[in-house]
């Protein structure tokens, strides 16, 4: 598993985001574009391409993109 691809895949979730706009250390949590919504298309978004199931206790437990890379790592 490649983090550039993570990244890539997390911004794809999101319309108008650029890769470039995030590295392993933002706080997604903070985005102007964080919703609900967008926690429930990360979800399904890891399910889908890394066949790891993750939950909102996951999501809300990480802080960063870096975090979840790692969490996915951890249960692939």
């Amino acid at each position: 598993m490649e983090l550039q691809k993570f990244i890539q895949d997390f911004v794809d979730q999101f319309e108008d985001m650029n890769v470039d706009e995030l590295t392993v250390n933002t706080e997604f949590k903070s985005l102007d574009e964080w919703s609900s919504l967008a926690a429930l298309s990360i979800i399904a978004m890891i399910d889908d391409e890394y066949e790891v199931s993750v939950n909102g206790n996951d999501i809300r437990n990480s802080e960063t993109i870096g975090d979840l890379f790692e969490l996915i790592k951890s249960k692939k």
